[in-house]
């Protein structure tokens, strides 16, 4: 490798890397000719990072069917780069099996079983899924080319500094600091660190320091499964909150993973089996019910179009406007009728006995009137007869709102039928309409980043779209496999899980060492010398555990997205970077070199993988960033650093391999 090559360090090696490294490769040809050396820092298996590794709990899944993933770049994405087809999840396994896919090492004979028995409607664990992503790292690290050293750090960076901050003396240019000792210097960094932990929020915080004052259990905000649970002893009462997809995975722990097991009855129900050794849940939340089962059933009326409302030139015509947007105004009643419209599209033309009309003229009424119209409710009155099959999305936010309990039988027994009606509705082949609403929620989700700019909303609707919007389209769209709902009623007729109710209170109660849960909606209470918050730490920069993005802060490369709101100034706790994903110092400077990208960044690109055919941003913004990586060090008044002693730090224990091996530590 010559000592003057142009060196790139991508620092986090999980999908989201993955997918970077594949738009260079394909990228690559058109763009930047030469040697080239990129570094990939990354404590866990590249490919499939922390959050995606292997070393997890094997009966964790995930919440996407195996046909709806793919890391592939498929023609469907809108990019300048060309784009790559290649199998998804499903078509992997297959190939795997068949052995048309050779290049996967020797599978365990349990993973071995999962392929055989893999459809494109199975749930895969992430076991699974994370041998899908290793093999696609390797993949894209092949791709480079020979041409191309990569080397794989198995560790942690800690600080990036900047070393040529003059611009007349030439382009900038930075030395990465790894935990380890090592020492990297590049012409362009890219900080991809996916989901990060945060030191406590002050509540959280109160908390911990109130259970180790009486000898209590509390676990903060965390990857669920790098959570120590064994304080928890059998039987004991323990209070969640929160009933995501971190509570999903915690019943998974805390019922399976001590030994219980599930059995099925003859009515399709299950049956929990107690091994003994489980504790007693209380859970709540805002809503306090769990996330909506994801959907298994089929479209049986007309084809899904094109968005009618929530379009490029509704929003144009928005943005030609001067001034900024406001989400809650102008743009959730176009994303809310064109929900509407397209579920009402699959219930008139799907069931039309369901309704006293032809969806023609439905169409023509109801493209008439804003969603929140008294003409649009009267035209659904008239013409579908059954209340229960109209539309509400607040209704459908929360379930519970208005609703009044009799006591601690009735909330039980009323969160049961909720989700029983929920299986019914999203896994019975009789009500497909509930999959034209997932699909354009979906739809609107992935193109709001794509059609809006970020710094076009105002700083209240900024905030809304990364809270409540993100929240409603992740319990409506983004819930839970459906056995993971037939599982909870299983453990909750087990008397092992008990529903607290909305609006969950907490406090500490320090006469009593314990920790009281409450719901004024349900009206019941609870105390317990434990305390679970089952969620992902909200993103933050000034607080996070990681050390690179506090050195980022502290050294003031990069700073916190801040929003003015009429409250004041709001801090999102997410990375700010522009919309080409540089890093914006607290002066507003960009770093043209130094990138961001994920879920703790203020960019718009959601996920790392997606579903196919579908446009994803994540793979929209992998290949325009890879492609901006390429012009900076193909510009030819950009003369590389010399990097002789760049990447051969004494203290490095890594070495430069090879392309084709890439992918492994090289400890």
């Amino acid at each position: 490798m010559p000592v003057n090559a142009p060196s790139v360090v991508l620092i986090g090696g999980g999908p989201r890397t993955a997918g970077l490294l594949e738009r260079l490769a394909a990228n690559r040809p058109e763009l930047l000719a030469g040697a080239l050396q990129i570094h990939v820092v990354e404590p866990h298996t590249p490919g499939a990072g922390r959050i995606w590794r292997y070393e997890q709990h094997p009966g964790l899944m995930l919440n996407s069917a195996a046909a709806d993933v793919t890391m592939f770049t498929d023609a469907s994405v809108q990019c300048e780069g060309p784009a790559i087809d290649g199998p998804g999840l499903a078509e992997w396994a297959a190939g795997v099996l068949d052995g048309s896919i050779a290049d996967v090492p020797e599978l365990p004979p349990e993973l071995r079983r999962q392929l055989a028995a893999l459809t494109g409607a199975t749930f895969p664990t992430r076991q699974l899924q994370s041998v899908y992503l290793e093999w696609f790292f390797r993949r894209s690290v092949a791709a480079l080319g020979p041409d191309t050293t990569v080397t794989v750090h198995r560790d942690t960076a800690s600080a990036v500094e900047l070393v040529q901050p003059c611009p007349e003396r030439g382009p900038e240019r930075y030395r990465v600091r790894l935990a380890g000792g090592a020492v990297l210097h590049a012409d362009v960094v890219i900080a991809s660190l996916g989901h990060t932990d945060a030191l406590p929020e002050q509540e959280s915080a109160a908390w911990a320091g109130f259970a180790a004052r009486h000898g209590a259990f509390h676990a903060a905000p965390s990857y669920t499964t790098d959570v120590d649970y064994s304080p928890l002893a059998a039987g004991q009462d323990v209070i969640v909150s929160g009933m995501g997809l971190a509570f999903v995975d915690l019943l998974v722990l805390l019922m399976e993973g001590r030994g219980g097991r599930f059995e099925e009855l003859p009515d399709g129900a299950l049956r929990y089996l107690p091994s003994g050794a489980e504790p007693r849940l209380w859970a709540g939340s805002r809503r306090g019910v769990p996330y909506h089962s994801k959907i298994t059933s089929a479209l049986r009326g007309d084809a899904a179009g094109d968005p009618a409302f929530f379009t490029a030139d509704a929003v144009a015509a928005l943005l030609d406007a001067p001034g900024e947007l406001d989400f809650r105004a102008q743009l959730w009643p176009l994303i809310a009728k064109d929900a509407g419209y397209a579920y009402y599209r699959e219930l008139f033309t799907g069931y039309p006995g369901r309704v006293r009309i032809g969806w023609q003229e439905f169409a023509e009424r109801f493209a008439a009137s804003d969603w929140y119209s008294q003409d649009r409710r009267r035209l659904v009155s008239e013409s579908v007869p059954d209340a229960g099959l109209h539309l509400d999305l607040e209704r459908l936010d929360r379930p519970f709102a208005c609703r009044v309990f009799a006591g601690h039988a009735d909330f039980q027994a009323a969160v049961a039928a909720y989700i029983g009606r929920d299986l019914e509705l999203r896994t019975g082949p009789d009500h497909s309409e509930t999959l034209a609403l997932f699909t354009s929620l979906l739809k609107s989700y992935m193109d709001l980043g794509r059609l809006v700019p970020a710094e076009r909303l105002n700083a209240r609707s900024q905030q809304e779209v990364q809270g409540w919007w993100h929240g409603f389209f992740s319990f409506v769209d983004s819930g839970p496999p459906p056995r993971r709902l037939r599982e909870m009623l299983a453990i909750h007729r087990a008397g092992l899980l008990q529903f607290i109710g909305p609006g969950l209170e907490i406090e500490a109660a320090e006469y009593s060492g314990r920790f009281v849960a409450r719901s004024a909606q349900s009206g019941i209470t609870v105390s317990a010398p434990a305390l679970i918050e089952a969620r992902l730490p909200a993103p933050s920069v000034a607080r996070s555990a990681n050390p690179l993005l506090r050195q980022l802060h502290t050294s003031g490369l990069g700073t916190e997205q801040q929003l003015l709101t009429a409250d004041g100034t709001h801090a999102t706790g997410r990375l700010l970077v522009s919309d080409r994903n540089e890093l914006i110092s607290p002066v507003g400077e960009r770093r043209e070199r130094l990138f961001g990208v994920g879920p703790g960044t203020s960019g718009w690109g959601a996920g790392a993988f997606a579903r196919p055919r579908s446009n994803a941003a994540p793979f929209r913004e992998n290949d325009a960033l890879a492609r901006r990586i390429l012009n900076l060090l193909a510009d030819p008044t950009n003369a590389q650093a010399d990097n002789s002693q760049a990447n051969n730090d004494p203290a490095d224990a890594s070495q430069a391999v090879p392309q084709a091996a890439a992918g492994k530590d090289p400890s």
